[in-house]
């Protein structure tokens, strides 16, 4: 049974949390709605859609918003603790900080707990959903959506041009031009007309075009050669109705599953498995490109290798006995053989760094299911022992310190990570170094906060450097104030 005490403990911290947590992920959706806004315009997604395919993406985001809300709401709610000097009540009917601590570190490791499972089980299946649906919006052709002046594509099978579109809901148009795409063997026509209107058709797969005033161009080649010169039909007509099939355009498996074998889309487990497969043709590769790189720098090598000889190759000619014609021509070719030899080489070698950026990418991946678990401990760590040195609650200092503290998170996780996909730190090392960089500081922060420190004491701070101060303030310019 939970105490008084504690209750009251994990109800100030969850009061935060929650606020914290919602604000964070509104911004992280703000952000993907920022990059992929441009994948969204003119492919006539519902706003149902849309929403379901942010909420996909938002999910993969709780894994980073999770450690900072932990760190916020810390800081805040044992900030709020010295603010209203309940520390120092509870510390004064002789219970610790660390039984103060307590509680909450007991809920940030269920928190912590449950963020693995959320990443290992849940965030696989949402990436894979998201990744499908931007990939077949992408495919989409675009919603109808014509622009007054310009030639367009967007009915299928058709250029269209509006000199003017007007009304309510843009359905009435001026300067109207059609034409239809035809092949070698069918007939060109083209649709010019005074004005026209957009019409509901009776079957939603079709657009209905009522034009007005106008005429019908055709030139009828089908069947003919179109090398010899074939009558021309112009129709003049008051009033033409089109319908045009846009089915493609509406009927689209925006939620289709194409794409199924993106590591991202893994569990732990079976990432474990998608490592060994890669390690294994990594080995055949890189044995592969060595066996080439020798054979093309000599062939002779080669030849040794397949007989088992270790006996060396005799030099069979001296390039000061050879004629000139014949010394460059052989200059040439050696010279053509190192230049293929560099091509290849550079080849191969940005073949071998994709090779190490996937694999690195692969296993920091999957380490960092559970290193932004451990992530949240040591974040409460760190908010807990702020928040009661600083001893200030609210949104004002705390917040800044949080954030300071989680950009050098990132930025440390950006940088890290960015060298181990060049190949020059271990993946393994570099998913676990921004934890193993911050537990001493977390350390070291609880032991100041359990000794009471005055670490963001501002008068201390000054006693300290008065000294210096001194020496750059002139203490005659005070006297005539005495």
């Amino acid at each position: 049974m939970l105490k008084i005490l504690d209750r009251y403990i994990i109800k100030t911290f969850f009061g935060p949390f929650f606020f914290i947590f919602s604000v964070l992920f509104f911004i992280f959706i703000v952000n993907i709605i920022w990059v992929q806004l441009g994948q969204f315009m003119g492919k006539g997604l519902s706003y149902w859609q849309i929403l379901k395919l942010l909420f996909y993406l938002g999910v993969s985001v709780v894994s980073l918003v999770l450690p900072l809300t932990i760190l916020l709401a810390s800081i805040m709610s044992f900030g709020e603790f010295g603010e209203r000097y309940e520390l120092a009540a509870m510390k004064a009917a002789g219970i610790s900080l660390t039984r103060v601590m307590l509680p909450l570190l007991g809920v940030t490791t269920v928190l912590a707990i449950l963020l693995y499972f959320f990443s290992n089980n849940i965030i696989p299946d949402f990436q894979k959903k998201a990744k499908n649906m931007l990939f077949n919006i992408a495919q989409t052709k675009p919603a109808l959506n014509f622009t007054p002046g310009q030639f367009l594509d967007q009915l299928p099978g058709y250029m269209v041009k509006f000199d003017k579109i007007y009304g309510e809901n843009g359905e009435n148009i001026e300067g109207v031009f059609v034409h239809k795409k035809a092949s070698t063997y069918e007939n060109q026509q083209t649709i010019v007309a005074e004005k026209g209107k957009f019409a509901p058709a009776v079957n939603k797969n079709f657009l209905k075009l009522v034009l007005y005033n106008g005429y019908i161009y055709e030139d009828n080649i089908k069947g003919g050669d179109a090398r010899q010169k074939q009558p021309d039909q112009a129709i003049k007509f008051d009033t033409l109705v089109s319908h045009f099939d846009i089915s493609e355009l509406i009927d689209q498996a925006i939620e289709k599953e194409q794409i199924t074998d993106d590591y991202r889309f893994n569990t732990y487990n079976e990432l474990n498995t998608t490592i060994s497969k890669i390690k294994k043709d990594n080995q055949t590769f890189f044995t592969t490109v060595s066996s080439d790189a020798i054979n093309q720098a000599n062939p002779v090598i080669g030849y040794m290798d397949q007989n088992k000889s270790k006996a060396k190759p005799k030099q069979q000619v001296k390039l000061d006995t050879v004629k000139e014609a014949k010394k460059l021509e052989m200059i040439y070719s050696a010279h053509s053989r190192l230049d293929n030899l560099k091509n290849t080489v550079e080849g191969k070698t940005t073949e071998i760094n994709q090779n190490v950026k996937y694999f690195s990418k692969v296993i920091i991946y999957q380490q960092r299911i559970i290193s932004y678990s451990v992530t949240c401990i040591i974040f409460f760590l760190i908010g807990a022992s702020l928040g009661s040195i600083i001893r200030k609650g609210g949104m004002g200092v705390p917040v800044i310190i949080a954030i300071v503290i989680f950009i050098i998170f990132y930025v440390m996780n950006l940088g890290i990570e960015n060298i181990a996909w060049g190949g020059k730190m271990d993946p393994y090392l570099a998913a676990w170094l921004p934890n193993m960089i911050l537990f001493p500081f977390g350390i070291w922060m609880t032991f100041k906060a359990l000794t009471d420190s005055q670490l963001f004491d501002a008068e201390k701070y000054k006693a300290f450097f008065k000294p210096i101060r001194k020496l750059f303030v002139k203490s005659e310019e005070h006297k005539r104030y005495q």
